[in-house]
């Protein structure tokens, strides 16, 4: 059986199984290539990435020269862990026109993890542990996600499989460029890449922002203090309960509290809710068969390019923020803390 087949294998049991995040019946490969078509023949961004281990690669200083190969990938990712033997071949075989970057997209991951994945695997190409920025100037939608930039600095492939068009991409990439790309205003290939703003957190405002649920429902952050309640965000994802109960069943577990918390504190008229999806995996119908599984009654909004997220730099699901009727986030609850199942109700009693 070729790797290829094996994958398409593993991913036909897992559907089957339920434990695969694509609870919609797009492909992961259709989700990519939908996600990737607009950025397709653009000049890829100009970025500096730092390595866990450190070292600073210029994007930017590449273009021109080199193809570049970058993978977003998780460790709790069953297919990215199956792709990895391709991955690490294409490194080692790379040669002196092809860099071969290794992207860990940093939700529900830790550079610790990476480290021990990557010493169980035996990855020797460059890893960069994303912080959500890098992920949404590529239009990340699944994992793993292949990008494949030509040596004319254009995105030329997005793709979810590791297979003959990701290889006949990889050997077209490295075709000498037909014209230099076109620097920018500081005579730097592609578009550069403006830094994110300060993170929201403890002690700060809510942002003036209206947001848009499942249902159509604006939900504005900032509400006013006359409805003198508070506002509970809860940072989630639909596939946490079921996927990661296999790779990840500490995490499952956490995400398992945190819904049943709150569900159970829903319609208390204190607070008012929203939960906010990733859309890493996830698009809107996935949110809707999350909320009819679960019986969910939270008002649920999904951040598709993970703009909400990155604002408040949630990296982790489950996340809890809590903010007073004037629209300050006084407390933030994240990780294994919501596993304790009155971590929630305790939070909203103590304020």
């Amino acid at each position: 059986m070729t790797t290829v087949k094996a994958i398409c294998s593993l991913a036909l049991f897992c559907l089957s199984a339920g434990v695969t995040p694509a609870l919609a019946e797009a492909t992961g490969q259709q989700r990519a290539q939908q996600a990737g078509r607009v950025i397709l023949g653009s000049p890829a961004p100009r970025l500096n990435l730092k390595t866990i281990d450190g070292d600073v690669i210029d994007l930017g200083s590449l273009y021109g020269k080199k193809a570049l190969y970058l993978k977003f990938w998780a460790t709790w990712c069953v297919p990215c862990r199956q792709q990895m033997p391709h991955f690490e071949h294409a490194y080692e075989t790379a040669g002196p026109d092809l860099a071969v970057i290794a992207i860990n997209v940093g939700f529900n991951d830790s550079i610790e993890a990476i480290q021990a994945y990557r010493k169980k695997l035996g990855i020797t190409m460059p890893i960069v542990f994303d912080d959500g920025s890098l992920g949404a100037a590529f239009h990340l939608r699944v994992t793993p996600t292949h990008i494949v930039i030509g040596r004319d600095g254009r995105i030329q492939y997005v793709g979810h499989l590791a297979d003959q068009e990701l290889d006949a991409a990889l050997v077209g990439a490295r075709a000498p460029a037909r014209a230099a790309p076109a620097p920018d205003a500081r005579g730097a290939h592609g578009a550069a890449i403006a830094p994110d703003p300060p993170p929201i957190g403890v002690g700060d405002l809510l942002p003036q922002q209206t947001l848009r649920t499942l249902d159509g429902q604006r939900f504005e952050l900032q509400h006013g203090a006359a409805q003198h309640k508070l506002t509970v965000l809860v940072f989630l994802s639909p596939w946490c309960e079921s996927y990661l109960a296999t790779t990840r069943p500490e995490v499952s577990a956490t995400c398992r509290s945190a819904r049943e918390q709150f569900s159970a504190l829903a319609a208390d008229p204190r607070l008012r809710w929203l939960g906010i999806a990733s859309g890493l995996w996830a698009n809107a119908e996935d949110l809707r068969k999350y909320r009819s599984e679960y019986k969910v009654t939270i008002p649920l909004t999904l951040d598709a390019s993970g703009e909400v997220f990155r604002a408040f730099r949630v990296n982790d699901v489950p996340t809890v923020l809590i903010a007073d009727a004037g629209g300050r986030v006084v407390r933030r609850i994240e990780g294994g803390a919501t596993q304790d199942a009155a971590a929630l109700r305790k939070a909203i009693d103590d304020l």
